[in-house]
C-alpha cells in the first residue's frame, strides 16, 4: 500500500492550486492552512526550488468522528495535499492516504472514517 495517491495535470501552477481547493471544497474539505514550501526554503536556507505547497485540508464532520474515536489524532490531522510544479505548465497533485497514514492504530472505529475520508480525498484528486 502507498501513502498518498497522485494525479498529474496540465495547468499553470496557480490554476492547479485553485481547483485542488475547489474540488477539495465539493467535497466538505476546507483548506486550513496553507505552506508556501518554496518560499520558506528560499527564507530559511536561501535555496531555490520549484513551486511546492502544502494545503492542510480538513473536513469537519469527519475531523470530529476520529477525535472522538481517539483524542490524540489531532498530531495526523489534518489531511495534507501536495500541488508542486514538475515543469512549465506540468502539476502534481499528491494527497495523503488516511488508511495507510493510520494503520498503526488500532481503534475500528477510526480506521472506518479514515476509509471514508480516503475515499473523498481519492475522488477530488481523480476530478481534477
Amino acid at each position: 500500500m502507498t501513502y498518498y495517491f497522485a494525479k498529474t495535470l496540465r495547468m499553470p501552477f496557480a490554476e492547479a492550486v485553485d481547483r485542488v481547493t475547489s474540488a477539495l471544497a465539493a467535497r466538505g474539505f476546507g483548506v486550513l492552512t496553507t505552506i508556501d514550501v518554496k518560499a520558506t526554503m528560499k527564507k530559511k536556507l536561501d535555496v531555490d526550488l520549484h513551486p511546492y505547497v502544502i494545503l492542510g485540508a480538513c473536513n469537519p464532520e469527519f475531523a470530529y468522528r476520529a477525535l472522538k474515536a481517539e483524542d490524540k489524532i489531532g498530531t495526523m490531522l489534518p489531511c495534507n495535499v501536495i500541488v508542486q510544479e514538475l515543469g512549465p505548465d506540468t502539476v502534481e497533485v499528491a494527497a495523503v492516504d488516511p488508511v495507510a497514514s493510520m494503520q498503526a492504530i488500532d481503534n475500528p472505529a477510526l480506521a472506518a472514517t479514515a476509509g471514508e475520508v480516503r475515499n473523498l480525498l481519492k475522488q477530488a484528486v481523480d476530478s481534477l
